[in-house]
């Protein structure tokens, strides 16, 4: 390979993983304000034990992202936290008013999945770009969000086990 392509793979792997960095903090920031809420409506119940330990997870990772992104000179993305304040804050007024709480529950959980597939990429990226710390970081991520996740999966069943609740609004 030539230097001007192995320069244009490079600069596209940089530009690959600025955007998934900044997809990466709109995504925790979601899923903290996503995960806390659709706890908070669920009560006691249990799968509001898990969207609590998500939230909470979230939360101490997005306190360790923008070292993480600064030490791979990569950007902190205030504008990546500020859209994903955005999104939540749409689909608070707007959509949880129309839809019923299962179907919000399984919105929380697509969102939180689609986390795992963006820092699936984006540690493979890392590893590409041949930046060891940022893949660690996603490995540390994945281990730990990936056992929440499967156990939101289980915890669809509740659902069916209780439809009255199923049916209600969301909001």
């Amino acid at each position: 390979m030539d230097n001007t392509a192995e320069t244009k793979n490079e600069r596209a792997l940089r530009s690959l993983l600025k955007s998934l960095t900044r997809e990466f903090f709109q995504t925790e920031t979601s899923a903290v304000k996503h995960c806390r809420r659709e706890a908070d409506r669920l009560g006691e119940a249990s799968p509001a034990r898990t969207l609590r330990e998500i939230a909470t997870q979230a939360e101490q990772f997005l306190k360790q992202l923008p070292l993480v992104a600064k030490a791979n000179d990569l950007p902190k993305s205030a504008g990546g936290i500020a859209v994903g304040g955005l999104l939540s804050q749409a689909r608070e007024k707007v959509f949880d008013r129309m839809i019923r709480s299962e179907r919000s529950y399984r919105g929380t959980m697509l969102g939180v999945r689609h986390g795992v597939d963006l820092v699936h990429l984006l540690a493979q990226t890392a590893h590409e770009a041949r930046l060891p710390e940022l893949s660690e970081f996603c490995e540390r991520w994945l281990a730990a969000r990936q056992p929440l996740v499967a156990s939101l999966e289980r915890e669809l069943v509740w659902f069916a086990k209780q439809p009255a609740w199923a049916i209600r609004f969301a909001r």
